[in-house]
């Protein structure tokens, strides 16, 4: 009679990573890149409590799979942070984890290769060498929090996290950012509905207790004493379009009436942009109009953003992809972007310290 199981029955396989601790010793923190990751996670506190009068601006791939394309732009964005520092604090946007609405390629770390032997391992050890090359630029890092356990792995070098818009009514990331050491955006829901981004907001100021693991790779009960620096991200939906003034006044009382904060940042492209690149720069610039115009909610922007123009879809043969170009969502070019974000400055410098004074 053969053996009879009652688990593991659609498991074809465990494998053991390295513990976040092992990957910490290997490539750890120090000096110039843990005090660039510091003054950065506080610059962005300081605008959200309005000490600054900057916006923030999260800019760069949809996705990160070449990390010699990833130095490059960072070289770049370092270049064009220094010329709009007294208006804007660019971070870099540096995605490794790409949420699926089906199937397909889920980001760097999940398949670094992309050729679907999925060395997880390898493509955390990647990561977080690349996330250490950036920071020790002493360029600020973003990222999306999507899978639960690698925060414990990289988020010790992220300034900014994001929550996106089919995982921000999950609890399992509303207690896990509770948790985050970095300021935490939670899109709208990709209806384009506030509720689940304003429920999260209320979730993730307060303590959670839940299973996760630590630093020896152990399973633990995770206590959390709560984030104070989550916001809204208004991304669009399904509905159409949320970055116009209209809609940012709904987000303001909709954020009042949950008796939480008013920061709103904007996300210019996905639902916004209609997935259309060319129209991120329109989106910027509506957002520009409505501070000038007096708007005081708005802390923040984030753009999608590459070397080089539009998207690709992963070739058969890997040398055959075209470099800088992004895999994922389609970005706007590296000359849009600079054009754009110096154009945002110049109309926003002498505007936003009054907004602080008032």
């Amino acid at each position: 009679m053969s053996e009879m199981k009652a688990d593991d029955l659609n498991i074809e396989s465990i494998e053991t990573l390295m513990t976040p601790l092992q990957l910490k010793e290997q490539m750890p923190l120090e000096g110039k890149a843990l005090e660039s990751v510091q003054n950065a996670r506080q610059s962005i506190f300081n605008i959200l409590d309005r000490k600054d009068p900057r916006l923030f601006v999260v800019v760069g791939p949809c996705s990160i799979h070449d990390p010699k394309a990833a130095m490059d732009y960072a070289h770049r964005l370092k270049e064009l942070a220094a010329k709009v520092d007294d208006t804007l604090c660019l971070v870099m946007r540096v995605y490794f984890e790409k949420p699926r609405t089906s199937v397909g390629w889920k980001g760097l770390i999940n398949d670094p290769f992309m050729d679907d032997t999925f060395q997880i391992e390898e493509g955390l050890k990647i990561g977080r060498q690349l996330l250490l090359d950036i920071v020790s630029l002493g360029l600020p890092a973003s990222t999306e929090a999507l899978d639960p356990i690698s925060p414990q792995y990289l988020q010790d070098l992220i300034a900014w996290s994001a929550i996106g818009a089919r995982t921000t009514e999950s609890q399992t990331h509303r207690e896990m950012s509770s948790g985050l050491s970095s300021a935490v955006g939670f899109k709208n829901g990709t209806d384009g509905g506030l509720t689940v981004a304003v429920n999260a907001m209320q979730s993730v100021s307060s303590p959670h207790r839940f299973l996760g693991i630590n630093k020896e790779g152990q399973v633990s009960v995770v206590r959390t004493k709560g984030n104070p620096y989550a916001h809204v991200v208004l991304r669009g939906g399904s509905s159409g379009p949320n970055y116009d003034s209209v809609h940012v006044a709904k987000a303001e009382q909709a954020l009042e009436k949950g008796g939480v904060n008013q920061n709103i940042m904007i996300d210019c492209s996905h639902a916004n942009s209609n997935k259309d690149p060319q129209i991120q720069s329109l989106v910027l610039k509506d957002v520009t109009n409505q501070i000038l115009e007096g708007n005081q909610s708005i802390i923040g922007l984030m753009l999608e953003s590459n070397i080089n123009f539009g998207n690709q879809k992963i070739p058969k043969n890997l040398d055959d992809l075209k470099f800088g170009v992004s895999v994922t969502d389609a970005c706007i070019d590296w000359a849009e972007t600079e054009r754009s974000i110096l154009e945002m400055a110049d109309k926003l410098r002498d505007v936003l310290p009054k907004r602080v004074a008032d």
